[in-house]
């Protein structure tokens, strides 16, 4: 296992770390509980195997991920940095932080917690609950008395925020998404570095997009065959502003694929990484000859969300990820929140009217439901 500095925080972490909200669950009577044996199995392995960094969250696996993390942490806890996350949204008064913060303490039966994040934050969040209730001073407060070590943040907004969110010198960490297919925290990853400040990515493999099989993905470092994930875990790994990327592993097999991928002290080469860069470029530019998505031509009258088949089609069309591509696409319909199926087009033309890009979009979308559907 290869291990990275953390910012300016003195210590050093795996380059993979252990993400716990994927935990194995099973639902039983309408109520759900975690596999305890398959996921402290899992969680054991990746410790032994030299993984020090795991990361929950109070809302995890319905609320279950924190107390089995506590358990797995027996006979480890000095060996492990624990990252946890307080639930902002649940923060009504400035109390409600070290409430929660106790509460979480004894649900992972510990004494501190390593890495302390606001979870989710964004502007909005921010300044309505973070500031609003002066839980910066709550967490130095925390932090003073030695019930956390280090102040942190996960993070869903736009870069310019991050960037902003790391001006105020206050964390230590972060956390954010960062991966093949969605790099646009690549410029704010390279500015947290500079300013010493730790970078975790979560969703290496694009939320389990590029857990999958893909030829076009897979050529990208010609002879060297990995596979998909393997290659999307070490592209992140690459970024020198990343310190650990979490992965979900749910057994001990996955376990030891993601180690093994994480314990390469170069995860590709610079002319890996110039190939895959244009690759991607010249993918992203094809994509966009198909759709921008400006979303102009929205609403559809049919409830068809157009941008939305259409990016699927591009995962089919130009990255090669069709099984993802034709099982994201079942799910579209009436009652989901992106929306219906291409073949709900009801060929109106109004969307082409409105289009600044003057696509064929009713043939497009013909094209997408005999391709996905």
């Amino acid at each position: 296992m290869q291990y990275r500095k953390f910012g300016n925080t003195g210590v050093e972490i795996s380059a993979l770390g252990f993400g716990a909200m994927r935990l194995p669950e099973v639902e039983e009577k309408g109520a759900w509980r975690i596999d305890e044996e398959k996921a402290l199995a899992a969680i054991h392995r990746a410790f032994e195997l030299g993984v020090n960094y795991i990361d929950t969250a109070y809302g995890y696996c319905h609320g279950n991920s924190e107390p089995v993390v506590g358990k797995a942490l027996k006979g480890w806890r000095d060996q492990i940095y624990l990252s946890t996350k307080l639930p902002t949204w649940l923060v009504e008064k400035p109390s409600d932080y070290r409430r929660l913060l106790e509460e979480q303490l004894t649900r992972l039966d510990v004494d501190y917690i390593d890495f302390y994040h606001f979870h989710a934050l964004n502007r909005d969040r921010f300044e309505n609950i973070v500031l609003k209730h002066n839980l910066l001073e709550e967490a130095q407060k925390a932090k003073d008395e030695g019930v956390i070590k280090h102040i942190s943040f996960s993070f869903h907004d736009e870069p310019k925020m991050l960037m902003e969110l790391i001006d105020l010198g206050i964390f230590s960490s972060l956390l954010c998404q960062y991966n093949l297919l969605d790099r646009v925290n690549e410029e704010a990853i390279g500015y947290a570095r500079e300013k010493g400040v730790g970078v975790v990515i979560m969703g290496p493999v694009a939320g389990g997009r590029l857990a999958v099989s893909s030829p076009v993905l897979q050529k990208l470092l010609g002879e060297r065959a990995v596979s998909s994930p393997e290659l999307a875990l070490r592209f992140v790994l690459a970024n020198p502003g990343v310190s650990c990327a979490l992965s979900g592993m749910t057994g001990a097999e996955m376990v030891a694929e993601n180690v093994k991928a994480a314990s390469s002290e170069v995860p590709l080469t610079d002319e890996e990484l110039e190939r895959i860069n244009m690759a991607m470029e010249e993918n992203k530019q094809l994509a966009e000859l198909y759709c921008t998505g400006c979303d102009y031509c929205m609403p559809c009258p049919n409830g068809v969300n157009i941008p939305h088949n259409f990016r699927l089609m591009n995962y089919h069309r130009v990255y090669g990820l069709t099984d993802y591509a034709r099982q994201e696409y079942q799910k579209l319909g009436p009652d989901s929140d992106n929306g219906g199926k291409a073949e709900d087009c009801i060929d109106c033309g109004i969307c082409e009217d409105l289009c600044p890009q003057n696509i064929d979009i009713r043939e497009q979308l013909r094209e997408t439901a005999a391709a996905l559907g």
